[in-house]
């Protein structure tokens, strides 16, 4: 006789599972399988909050000087937008605005937009021991978006698949630009890590070279190398320790194909991120090594975050220069990125359509 020993489970401790919680105040759903633990912050933009490779112990994603707080009075109002005060690192959707406070369309949007910081409702489409599936969705409340994105994973995958689909719910043309920041840090990211993408090149704008870029502001030049401030050939594949003290942002222009890998040479472990290259046009490349001064971070600080962006910095450059993104009334677009954790690969030479990452022979 052959026994059904999941008949009576009803709380389920194995494959896929959903666990739901309150962290630091606000409404989270772990998604769970054999290889992903993955975090969200249902409460705070969908933000991706955990991105943990179990095998390995392992969460690519970086944490703040501040990290996550519950909801507070700040001292006084920020111009560029709250943002900032509540940013606790992983991974955000910038939308309808990159970058920082943009006036557009008569609407007044803060840095990096809107939804990263608005609640999202959930439901649960899919829940087994094979895949499971949850649906998030908000309405931004400055302009008239509805942005739906569904996570899935499926069992023995170390892939995130995720699924995003925005509607102009107004009855007029609207224009927009959109971004994902994921934020990777230490222990994960150290002076063993190494960078690859596809061929593209590389531009600095002397507003985003601080005072302590490591880099040349105002150059175009082909990926991995660019020219230091003291005419050194730089290789932006490797990544510094944090004796450096260095703060650099740059865009990364012309890729056709969308994807990226960041190893960890020494551990051999990594994450990969396959993403659509015709909506992401740009892929800002954010690195902070001990030197972002003063407020907000300190100077205290090691991250990276590799952003696929629309645009440029922000909507209304966007718009004015024709880059932007636009819908009409009812009109909607739809796209597909997958996030992969691997291991066992010093370099990889590219990322699939479906999210497997194919090391260098």
């Amino acid at each position: 006789m052959t026994r059904d020993y999941q008949t009576y489970n009803h709380t389920r401790n194995y494959g896929c599972r959903i666990t739901e919680m309150t962290l630091a105040g606000w409404r989270a759903v772990a998604m769970e399988n054999e290889k992903l633990r993955v975090t969200v912050l249902a409460d705070k933009g969908a933000n991706i909050y955990e991105f943990l490779y179990k095998p390995r112990d392992t969460d690519f994603m970086w944490r703040t000087r501040t990290g996550l707080r519950s909801q507070f009075i700040q001292t006084s109002p920020p111009a560029q937008g709250p943002h900032t005060d509540y940013y606790e690192g992983g991974w955000q959707e910038l939308f309808p605005n990159c970058g920082a406070m943009s006036v557009h369309q008569g609407a007044e949007v803060g840095q990096h937009g809107e939804v990263s910081l608005l609640p999202w409702r959930y439901a649960v489409t899919k829940d087994d021991a094979e895949e499971i599936e949850i649906r998030f969705d908000v309405r931004t409340v400055r302009t008239p978006f509805h942005l739906v994105k569904t996570l899935s994973l499926r069992r023995n995958e170390a892939k995130l698949h995720i699924h995003e689909k925005v509607t102009n719910e107004s009855g007029q043309a609207v224009d927009f630009t959109w971004g994902h920041h994921p934020a990777l840090g230490w222990p994960f990211l150290d002076e063993n890590c190494r960078v690859d993408l596809p061929a593209c090149r590389i531009r600095t704008l002397a507003e985003y070279t601080p005072a302590t870029s490591l880099l040349k502001a105002d150059q175009l030049s082909d990926w991995p190398f660019a020219e230091g401030r003291n005419g050194d050939r730089l290789d932006l594949s490797q990544i510094p320790g944090p004796q450096v003290e260095a703060h650099d942002m740059v865009f990364l222009e012309g890729i056709a194909e969308g994807w990226y890998a960041v190893t960890n040479t020494r551990t051999r472990v990594g994450f990969a991120l396959r993403y659509p290259a015709d909506v992401f046009r740009v892929l800002w490349y954010w690195q902070v090594y001990r030197g972002a001064r003063d407020y907000p971070f300190w100077s205290s600080t090691y991250n990276i975050a590799l952003e696929p962006c629309a645009t440029l910095p922000t909507l209304a450059r966007a718009a004015e220069q024709g880059f932007a993104l636009h819908l009409n009334p009812g009109e909607s677009r739809e796209i597909n990125l997958i996030a992969a954790a691997f291991e066992g690969a010093d370099r990889v030479t590219s990322v699939s359509a479906n999210g497997e990452v194919v090391p260098c022979p």
